[in-house]
């Protein structure tokens, strides 16, 4: 079973649901691993998915490609010079469904960041035929970024699972505490709280999201 968690935006909290959905999924006896298929800059990203995972891979295993330069994949296979092998990615993502029970999926950015100009992250999901898991800051903009990123879900003709509305810290802003409320109204996906640090084991709504992946 495999879910691939992509953003409304870059920043806004994918790696922390990743992060903290593997430290779960451990503690509840489930072998599993996140992947991160390819890091722009550093590895953190990589790194802290290969940490929350199950014991005996490594970082290659995890981060088939890595690019060096901190900006958008395509921006950084042609300043490296390096195409992106998304044969490779594919590869590496079917060796880890092979050795754990669960992979857990981060996408690079948002759902629409371009690999090469004419294949997106949106099209890796697809490759990978995984149902999405979308992440979305609770703040100004979110209706308009969460329907868009759905709709372009949907048009590539894969399963939304569900919409994370992640928050970073309570608000008072009126766009943040509304939010759900119109979230709720106008879409027909599951709208998931965050995964606190203070959760011991995941949510049911969570459970039944992962048991349909």
């Amino acid at each position: 079973m495999s879910l691939f968690i992509t953003g409304t935006d870059t920043g806004v909290g994918k790696t922390y649901i990743a992060v903290r959905l593997l430290h779960l999924l451990r503690a509840s006896g489930v072998r599993c691993a996140g992947m991160k298929p390819i890091c722009c800059g550093d590895r953190r990203d990589a790194e802290a998915l290969l940490a929350a995972g199950s014991d005996g891979l490594n970082i290659d295993d995890v981060n088939p490609v890595w690019l060096k330069t901190p900006a958008a994949p395509i921006v950084g296979s042609l300043l490296e010079k390096v195409a992106i092998d998304v044969d490779r990615i594919l590869a590496a993502f079917h060796v880890l469904q092979g050795r754990v029970e669960y992979v857990i999926v981060e996408g690079t950015g948002g759902w629409l960041v371009p690999l090469r100009s004419d294949y997106f992250v949106g099209d890796l999901a697809a490759a990978m035929k995984l149902q999405v898991l979308v992440v979305a800051q609770n703040r100004l903009g979110c209706l308009n970024h969460a329907v868009l990123t759905l709709r372009s879900v949907a048009a590539h003709g894969l399963r939304c699972a569900g919409l994370v509305l992640n928050s970073v810290a309570a608000s008072s802003d009126i766009a943040a505490s509304t939010n759900a409320n119109i979230l709720g109204r106008i879409l027909d996906v599951p709208l998931l709280a965050g995964l606190g640090e203070n959760l011991t084991e995941l949510p049911d709504d969570w459970r039944v999201i992962l048991g349909s992946a």
